[in-house]
């Protein structure tokens, strides 16, 4: 992988955060030009449609094989023959994946040959309007959402660490930033089911995946976690009309009507490929992006956008969970 030498990363003055060049609105073609990734491979989960799409396009036109995971592979063939008429582009092909059902993500890791340079764990659900479990009794979201691709990337562990220098790249949301991990209650056996708050807890779930997988740094591979910021896509079709008219979002014909700070899925993957193949994350491991720049740390209660939370970076925490999502799988 190739970049000039005018973009390695700098600090901020006043902190070790990570910044880039690239701007909040760059496209994922932007912020991997000059990379090249032939010879390398990597997993796209929910890779068929938008932001997932996005990303398997720029790393496949990078020269990367790419492997789209997704509970339907037909619904993945419009993005494989496009990238197949692709000069120059890695092949692309897709593969079974349901992230709620831990037999399918077994079946996935079991089925995979060969090294894995890049997961991007970037398939989810969100904001369920009912309570829904799996038969093991995980709630729904934090089944999908955190469990599914804990198991996957545990399942492809030998995987990565045959490539000498893999990287995980987790999709996670700023859903987080007021909801830590319950550990005594996570599936809503006793509080209240909101379907709010039960995303924001699988999203920094996925925030403390990033910083569990530490552990596997003597490996070779590194994991951060980001937010891809506010885009119209698949993602939103659990809610209804009138929470999308609320949100300011769609029109009273029914038409979506994106705001003005919104982002195609080009420009919201742009972190995740950045993440995902930047020279400039070689050997970052363990922290939380927006808007292509590593995110500071804000309060619970900070009234600004944007920001990680604390509890979604803690490394007792995220040492906890990784234990309990071990437990789980073993449970089965």
């Amino acid at each position: 992988m190739t970049n000039s030498p005018a973009d390695r990363p700098t600090s901020t003055a006043d902190s070790t955060l990570l910044t880039t060049p690239f701007p909040p609105r760059a496209t994922a073609g932007e912020v991997i030009a000059g990379v090249d990734l032939t010879g390398r491979r990597a997993v796209v989960t929910g890779g068929a449609s938008g932001l997932g799409a996005a990303t398997v396009r720029a790393l496949a036109a990078a020269g990367a094989e790419v492997t789209i995971a997704t509970r339907r592979p037909r619904s993945a063939d419009p993005v494989v023959e496009e990238l197949a008429a692709v000069a120059g582009a890695g092949r692309v092909r897709a593969a079974a994946l349901d992230l709620s059902d831990l037999a399918s993500v077994d079946a996935f890791a079991r089925a995979w040959r060969g090294p894995l340079d890049i997961l991007v764990a970037n398939a989810g659900i969100m904001a369920l309007p009912a309570l829904s479990l799996t038969p093991a009794g995980w709630e729904m979201q934090l089944a999908t959402n955190y469990l599914g691709h804990f198991a996957l990337a545990t399942g492809l562990h030998a995987a990565l660490r045959g490539s000498g220098s893999a990287r995980i790249v987790v999709v996670s949301s700023g859903a987080h930033r007021n909801v830590p991990f319950d550990f005594e209650d996570p599936h809503f056996a006793r509080r209240p089911y909101d379907s709010w708050t039960a995303y924001g807890q699988s999203k920094s779930a996925d925030v403390l995946l990033a910083v569990g997988a530490r552990r596997w740094s003597a490996d070779g591979i590194t994991a951060n976690a980001l937010n891809p910021g506010y885009i119209l896509t698949n993602l939103q079709r659990h809610l209804d009309d009138d929470t999308m008219r609320a949100f300011g979002v769609m029109d009273g014909d029914g038409n979506l009507t994106p705001l003005p700070y919104y982002k195609t899925p080009e420009q919201g993957a742009s972190t995740s490929v950045l993440l995902a193949a930047s020279p400039l994350l070689n050997g970052v491991s363990g922290r939380y992006f927006e808007d292509n720049q590593e995110a500071r740390v804000v309060e619970k209660d900070e009234d600004t956008p944007g920001g990680v939370a604390a509890h979604a970076l803690a490394p007792e925490a995220a040492d906890r969970l990784w234990e309990y999502g071990t437990d789980a799988l073993r449970r089965g």
